[in-house]
């Protein structure tokens, strides 16, 4: 992130009546406006229609790979196949080295260090290392195995960490035990970065969403995320537009800005393209960078390749041109 960005709890010193108590938190979520959902969606089917010319086409797809978390997430992740993602990452497309490398290799705790050495013997190491943690996907265990999952992660090498929050807490309207949570994870980060993981596909409701977003502005996220990638409805052009909506409104309020990272069903470039139009149209060209806005995916970037060797030699190379995740 940008060493002049404003300090994490910027938020929080900007409205220090609003996480005083459980009653104060509740108001300030509660009294947020209401979404109009007819709206919300039709806005982003809107602007889902957006073409764009073939010049900047090519700077969308750069721009694209440049933001994704190449991820591996899956209990049969060996230490082979993180090494061979963090190759790919390192170099998309090893017959054209103009190709850029992604942002972040993302991966459960146990693999960060795999992940770091790997980067680092590849002479990349400026790809951050992401590290899910916090019980992840369900984030079903006590705080202090949280905190412990967190810091094991750093120490390992994760620059990263992609926590999730306690669905069953925010749903019960124990939103000071979330943000609490938030901010102690935060704290256990240290220097490494904090994506906050709402699962939105188990939030039900768009205010849901909207109140979430804020909560862990507040707490000190220094990214927000849509999902996990491992339920049935992950990231949305709706969900994903709300959440730059927040990220927008809280900079004009605290000064603070905030990243946005959709994750979960983004596989191809038409899909990235329309996403970073989301992106320009709503939160501004501040976002355009992968300081403040990221790809969760593992497919995205084989198609993304395969569109970027279409605009180079003319004709559209197949999946067998690419690397297999």
């Amino acid at each position: 992130m940008p060493t002049d960005a404003a300090p994490r709890d910027a938020g929080r010193g900007t409205l220090p009546d609003v996480t005083s108590s459980d009653a104060a938190l509740r108001r300030f979520l509660h009294g947020l406006p209401g979404v109009d959902a007819v709206g919300l969606e039709a806005r982003a089917a809107a602007l889902g229609t957006r073409s764009i010319k073939t010049s900047a086409k090519a700077y969308a797809l750069d721009l694209a790979i440049s933001m994704i978390d190449l991820t591996t997430l899956e209990g049969a992740d060996t230490p082979g196949k993180v090494r061979s993602l963090c190759a790919k990452g390192a170099s998309p497309d090893p017959s054209d080295r103009t190709a850029p490398r992604v942002a972040a290799i993302c991966v459960y705790s146990d693999m960060a260090a795999t992940a770091r050495r790997a980067l680092d013997d590849a002479g990349a190491g400026e790809i951050h290392v992401a590290s899910v943690a916090t019980a992840f996907p369900a984030g079903r265990a006590a705080l202090s195995v949280k905190l412990a999952d967190t810091r094991e992660a750093v120490a390992a090498g994760a620059d990263e960490i992609d926590m999730v929050i306690d669905r069953g807490a925010f749903l019960a309207g124990r939103y000071l035990q979330v943000f609490e949570e938030i901010r102690e994870v935060r704290q256990a980060c240290g220097d490494a970065h904090l994506k906050v993981i709402f699962e939105n596909g188990e939030l039900a409701t768009y205010d849901n969403i909207r109140r979430a977003s804020w909560l862990a502005m507040l707490a000190g996220a220094d990214f927000i995320k849509t999902s996990t990638g491992k339920v049935a409805v992950n990231a949305t052009p709706p969900n994903t537009l709300l959440m730059l909506e927040a990220v927008r409104d809280f900079r004009a309020a605290t000064g603070r800005q905030v990243g946005v990272k959709p994750a979960g069903g983004i596989r191809t470039a038409k899909d990235a393209v329309k996403y970073l139009v989301l992106v320009n149209e709503t939160a501004g060209g501040d976002w355009l960078s992968p300081d403040w806005f990221r790809f969760g995916a593992s497919s995205l970037l084989n198609d993304l390749l395969m569109q970027r060797q279409k605009l180079t030699t003319g004709h559209y190379s197949g999946p067998d041109y690419v690397t297999v995740d």
